[in-house]
């Protein structure tokens, strides 16, 4: 079976592949739009993302599974937070979907992406570091290294796939 990531990242396409390391699935990574703005800015608009990427991957990788992973911000009561969501795209089914951790993010990082700015460049300046994104991510950052990106959506994908194997061990039940 194939499976294609919608994106590039280093730190998704590593979760994905940890997360099916037990099977043997074929992992590809494509380019895959979100169709929503650079910077989720709610958790509607992170799933949206995440759903959109899920089926496009599984169209471009030319695949049996699509997976998107997207992370966004949330406006709290308790200040802007962190979000990251994640979906699981099969041709004929309606997409599974996942959430995962959140953090508040500091306000120095929060006003900027208030402003209008992207969160990936707001880190590399903060962090004053390149490709924040690609490596540990914002909440490797905030939390010191205890949780880094790819191990964030990786909890997202063990999520995903774990309700795509049940509903899938259910299946043949009814069979």
């Amino acid at each position: 079976m194939r499976v294609a990531v919608g994106s590039k990242n280093p730190a998704k396409i590593n979760a994905v592949k940890e997360a099916f390391k037990h099977l043997p699935y074929e992992i590809v990574s494509v380019d895959a739009e979100s169709g929503v703005s650079a910077q989720p800015m709610s958790d509607e608009e992170t799933i949206k993302g995440a759903v959109n990427r899920a089926i496009q991957a599984a169209d471009l990788g030319n695949a049996e599974i699509g997976i998107g992973l997207e992370g966004g911000v949330q406006q709290t009561p308790y200040g802007l937070m962190l979000c990251n969501w994640g979906a699981l795209a099969v041709s004929g089914r309606e997409p599974i979907i996942a959430g995962g951790a959140r953090l508040p993010l500091p306000n120095e990082v929060a006003n900027k992406l208030l402003a209008g700015d992207e969160l990936g460049p707001v880190m590399d300046e903060y962090a004053m570091n390149k490709n924040v994104r690609k490596n540990e991510g914002a909440v490797g950052i905030f939390t010191n290294g205890q949780i880094n990106r790819s191990e964030m959506f990786l909890h997202v994908m063990k999520l995903l796939a774990g309700q795509y194997e049940y509903q899938i061990g259910q299946e043949k039940k009814t069979d």
